[in-house]
């Protein structure tokens, strides 16, 4: 990256979790930020909290399971915001239950969540992305991805087809300066083993803090543009819950 050029990144899933522990610490390192989610006053919450670490923040209110939306919504915000070189998709859902006892609705949201709106949010940031000559996408994958779990199957299948469409994307973009990074945490201690789509009881005062996560994405995001670590699974030293 031109060192002359502000680092201006787009977080989905931001107003709590890792997408705020990655926000805030974006912000400690000078990178501005444009905050997606669902909740519009955690996301101010956020944003304000940004702004008083010396970054320009905003916040934009937005249902990614609306995927038919999700491009042209996202290239509206990137428009405004202008000139993002940073994209997190880190929004999605937790879901378990065997596969046989899976409903197709449930399925198709995990996989609309998890997966096709990230390849949404993908499409509407890539044209610009291409006109700066330079960008860095990290998709928030799983360890599920490679690794599967009795119980988990729709999550699993989401992140794995995640994973591949990372190593994809970085394939077709690099001609580009485009880096595309998979991250593959273990389980980390949010909000998201309390939805009523997570059935599931782990300790999970063993599990990843999203600030440990946000550091990981913080170190990929500040490598020299010449260099990617295209993909990286960090697990809990307790081992994977």
């Amino acid at each position: 990256m031109n060192s002359e050029q502000k680092r201006r990144a787009l977080i989905t899933g931001a107003s709590s979790g890792i997408g705020k522990a990655t926000a805030l610490a974006f912000a400690k390192a000078g990178i501005d930020v444009v905050l997606v989610s669902r909740s519009q006053d955690k996301l101010e919450s956020v944003a304000k909290a940004a702004q008083e670490l010396g970054v320009e923040a905003q916040a934009f209110c937005l249902d990614l399971a609306e995927v038919t939306q999700v491009k042209s919504k996202i290239q509206g915000i990137a428009d405004e915001f202008g000139n993002i070189n940073i994209l997190i998709n880190n929004a999605g859902i937790g879901y378990t239950g065997n596969l046989s006892e899976t409903p197709l609705e449930d399925w198709q949201q995990v996989i609309d969540l998890n997966l096709t709106s990230v390849f949404q949010c993908m499409m509407g940031i890539l044209p610009g992305m291409r006109q700066q000559g330079q960008g860095t996408i990290i998709n928030i994958a799983s360890i599920a991805a490679k690794q599967t779990f009795p119980g988990w199957g729709a999550y699993c299948v989401s992140k794995a087809g995640l994973l591949f469409l990372s190593q994809t994307l970085a394939q077709e973009e690099r001609a580009n300066g485009i880096r595309v990074i998979a991250i593959c945490p273990g389980s980390v201690n949010t909000a998201i083993w309390d939805t009523p789509t997570v059935q599931a009881n782990f300790d999970r005062s063993q599990m990843l803090t999203p600030e440990i996560v946000a550091t990981t994405i913080l170190h990929t995001v500040l490598l020299p543009q010449e260099a990617v670590i295209e993909e990286l699974t960090i697990i809990s030293n307790a081992g994977v819950l």
